[in-house]
């Protein structure tokens, strides 16, 4: 697939952005990439479920050498091995990442955690919804936002 941001194309329709979604629960995974492949608007590039793997995924190392980089990253707070917060103070402390886009994506709705999410240099914190309807929805309109809306960098 040829690199991709969510700028209108020459024939005026819209461009999927590629995302990162770094989460450890399955049932949110399929559920994700099932309404970014309907929606058409959002490729989900690959899903890591740790936070290390999210960091090798996105500096290209080890057995992702040869990773793309995407134009969005979807990124939950706890996770196995280094959580939300680490990951992201280690992409903001990269000169490479730090201008990645990245969504706090989480089940929480702690008040320090949506103050330390965008202290750490998150472009938002959306909750997770436990209902799968409004799970879908939220996904959808991430979906529809930075497809259609946002302005992402085009990946590497």
């Amino acid at each position: 697939m040829a690199d991709m941001d969510s700028e209108v194309d020459g024939n005026g329709s819209v461009q999927p952005v590629e995302i990162l979604l770094v989460d450890d629960n399955d049932d949110d995974i399929v559920l994700l990439r099932d309404v970014f492949e309907q929606a058409r608007l959002a490729n989900v590039t690959h899903v890591v479920t740790d936070g290390e793997a999210a960091v090798a995924y996105l500096r290209r190392e080890g057995e992702y050498r040869d990773a793309k980089r995407p134009g969005l990253v979807l990124l939950d707070i706890n996770m196995p091995k280094k959580n939300g917060f680490e990951v992201l103070e280690e992409i903001r402390a990269e000169p490479e990442l730090k201008t990645l886009p990245v969504v706090i994506l989480t089940t929480s709705r702690r008040e320090e955690d949506v103050v330390r999410s965008y202290a750490s240099g998150a472009c938002s914190f959306v909750s997770k919804p436990v209902e799968f309807e409004k799970l879908q929805q939220v996904a959808e309109e991430l979906s529809i936002y930075w497809a259609a809306v946002a302005r992402v960098p085009k990946g590497k």
